[in-house]
């Protein structure tokens, strides 16, 4: 219950406060002129006045209301090292056994994590504290802590903290931590193929003295290339050889230095994109047949081929006396082709070539030279006709060491669609192609009218023909790559037949497995991160995947298994919910995916101080503990008083209330207001009066 005075005045507020400026001026007029019964005049009209305001008894039956504390707790990535976690959750834990008592305290806690997706905002503490308080009034906010590393991304001017409260933040972690730490200064996104992308990095070591050298590791697809040796607390460049077309995954780490407090800072990863400046691509035809110029426009329709086409017409012991620049032919440049220039071509590809009897074109020689360039790492496409099942066959050569199969001499000449085997719906070569079939459907495209009779030897058939004969077989020749199209019969795709059928699609991906492009590897294991999730996947031409351990940037390392979703693919989904590389292996295969920016605020420095928040606590009345000396005692404090010690935190006792009922009644009853009036102008008529 509280009692107080208030006014309900008889007469509009102008006009009282015309009459107090009348009774006024009339009364100091009284005064300066030494009037007679100036004071009791005065009098009177302060009692008409008085009445004039109508003077009320409040009585307020009031409600107190709990004040408001927030406790901010730091659950970001960097408080995982070491023993910040424990010291924050000790801290936490006596927070809510001391305030548990007071009952005119409200309590409210508030989570702030790391996040791995949006913009880039490191620890946003402040933004959790506003959030907590939010819908508190001013006036009942009792303070605020902050438990945390110090390591705060959103933290305000002193001068412009949205709470008018005490603020103490407890600091988790040791003083003067030292760390070192890899930066991606900048990063070249694209290169080409056979060249190299520039990168600049950067060492530091952080609570030292910066100096010295640092050795960096760089591996690109999860190998090794190699070690560089870097000054400390300088920008190095360092140029990353593109391998490949497609994405290029290159992996940075520094070795630990000195003094390390985490080594989630020391790795990062970038990606390169390998585009081919010019695909090169050697096409040698036989007998001239009517999809010679299919294979021909398809590969010329593309710019970024570099095509180098010869049609074998004059063997070169047909010599005679026409004069070179009168010969419509020209002799076949093998030698340079083969012997010379052969491991500058991408792709090689031999189009219903046989040699001519006696008439050899290309030496043993040369044919041993093209089983070594396909070991050595190069591509080779045989498209067959009937010459590959005659005895001139180039499978008859050394070349046949590369070859998957072998011919039988057998020509089948019907009407069949080329089917996708159960290997091929696996492989991504064929898998998905546009109307293949299905396991319960034929396929939609055209028919071919002829296969040649082959052995597989090697290899997969991914495509067959009638009675399941081979059709299209691919093997991994040691480095390099080996696919044979047993049928000359595909030029009817691209002329439409019945339909038509995807042969463009099937020759690019045919040259993009043959050149090792990444996105078309059978054997492969990839791993992206999108809204806080890392989605795995598994290729593979097995019948079943291994399980894949995967390592977080903090070092935690789960297991997961993969589910079989399609042919040739399992996947798996884990919580990506840490910034940094995240490290991926089945035993065999590795992968590695980043979550965040490239080099992310959350790691910028991962040690702990008391920099960021003591200019803001203190010019909030708070202060700033290290939680390595003790949690401080939480108690409360007048609104006026201090709000810190030496091994104490306040928090501010506002007093806050809300009321219930009011009671009014006049001060003076109405007779006591007449009695009032008259007594004073009867007062006044006599003091004149004399």
């Amino acid at each position: 219950m509280s009692t107080s005075i208030d006014f309900a005045p008889q007469i509009p507020l102008f006009l009282l406060w015309s009459a107090i400026g009348i009774g006024a001026l009339l009364s100091i007029f009284a005064f300066a002129v030494r009037a007679r019964g100036a004071w009791a005049r005065a009098l009177a009209f302060v009692a008409l006045v008085f009445v004039l305001a109508n003077p009320l008894i409040v009585h307020e039956t009031r409600s107190p209301l709990p004040d408001v504390a927030a406790i901010v707790i730091d659950r970001s990535q960097s408080m995982g090292i070491e023993s910040r976690r424990a010291q924050e959750d000790a801290a936490l834990a006596s927070l809510r056994k001391q305030l548990a008592g007071e009952k005119d305290l409200e309590v409210r806690e508030s989570i702030v994590t790391t996040t791995t997706t949006g913009e880039d905002n490191g620890t946003q503490l402040f933004a959790g504290l506003n959030a907590a308080l939010a819908d508190v009034p001013p006036e009942r906010i009792a303070g605020a802590i902050l438990i945390t590393d110090g390591e705060v991304h959103d933290a305000p001017p002193a001068d412009k903290l949205a709470i008018h409260a005490p603020l103490h933040a407890l600091i988790a972690g040791r003083r003067d931590e030292r760390d070192r730490k890899l930066t991606i200064v900048n990063a070249a996104r694209f290169a080409i193929v056979g060249q190299t992308a520039g990168m600049v990095v950067r060492v530091d070591d952080f609570g030292g003295v910066q100096g010295g050298t640092a050795d960096v590791e760089i591996r690109i697809d999860g190998n090794s290339i190699g070690t560089h040796v870097v000054p400390v607390g300088k920008d190095t460049t360092i140029d990353i050889p593109v391998g490949h077309g497609g994405e290029n995954v290159v992996e940075v780490e520094a070795r630990p230095g000195p003094s390390e407090l985490t080594l989630q800072n020391n790795r990062a990863v970038v990606t390169v994109s390998g585009v081919r400046d010019r695909l090169r691509v050697l096409l040698v035809s036989g007998e001239p047949h009517a999809g010679e110029r299919v294979w021909r426009n398809l590969l010329k329709a593309d710019p970024s081929v570099d095509l180098v086409h010869f049609t074998i017409l004059r063997p070169p012991t047909k010599q005679d006396a026409t004069p070179i620049d009168e010969l419509s032919l020209i002799a076949f440049p093998t030698r340079e082709l083969f012997s010379e220039k052969l491991a500058s071509f991408d792709l090689v590809i031999f189009d219903r070539y046989s040699e001519h009897g006696d008439q050899r074109i290309l030496p043993m020689l040369y044919y041993e030279n093209l089983a070594a360039y396909v070991e050595n790492g190069g591509a080779l496409l045989v498209a067959s006709g009937p010459e590959f099942a005659q005895p001139m066959s180039i499978s008859r050569t050394p070349l046949a060491s590369v070859l998957p199969a072998q011919p039988t001499g057998e020509i089948v000449t019907q009407g069949f669609k080329p089917m996708v085997t159960a290997q091929g719906m696996a492989h991504p070569v064929t898998r998905d192609l546009p109307g293949e079939n299905t396991a319960t459907s034929p396929p939609s495209w055209g028919r071919w009218f002829r296969v040649i009779g082959a052995n597989r030897i090697s290899g997969e058939t991914v495509m067959s023909g009638p009675n399941d004969r081979p059709l299209l077989v691919l093997d991994n020749v040691k480095q390099g790559r080996v696919a044979e199209l047993l049928s000359d019969h595909a030029w009817l795709w691209a002329r439409g037949f019945e339909g038509g059928g995807p042969q463009a699609e099937l020759l690019r991906r045919l040259a993009h497995w043959l050149m090792k492009e990444p996105e078309l590897e059978e054997e492969r294991l990839a791993a992206t991160i999108a809204d806080g999730v890392i989605a795995v996947e598994r290729r593979s031409m097995a019948n079943a995947a291994q399980p894949v351990s995967l390592t977080y940037p903090s070092g935690k390392k789960v297991t997961l298994m993969l589910a079989k979703v399609e042919p040739g693919i399992w996947r798996a989904t884990a919580k990506a919910d840490e910034l940094g590389l995240y490290r991926l292996t089945d035993g065999t295969l590795t992968a590695v995916a980043a979550a965040g920016p490239l080099n992310p605020k959350e790691v910028a420095d991962m040690r702990a101080t008391d920099r960021i928040l003591q200019p803001i606590a203190q010019a909030s009345g708070g202060s700033v503990h290290w939680l390595a000396d003790g949690v401080p005692d939480a108690r409360r404090v007048n609104a006026s008083g201090n709000a810190a010690g030496a091994n104490w935190i306040g928090l501010r006792a506002n007093g806050a209330y809300r009321v219930t009922s009011v009671e009014q009644q006049p001060l003076l009853p109405p007779w006591a207001a007449l009695v009032l009036l008259l007594g004073t102008l009867l007062l006044a008529w006599r003091v004149e009066g004399r």
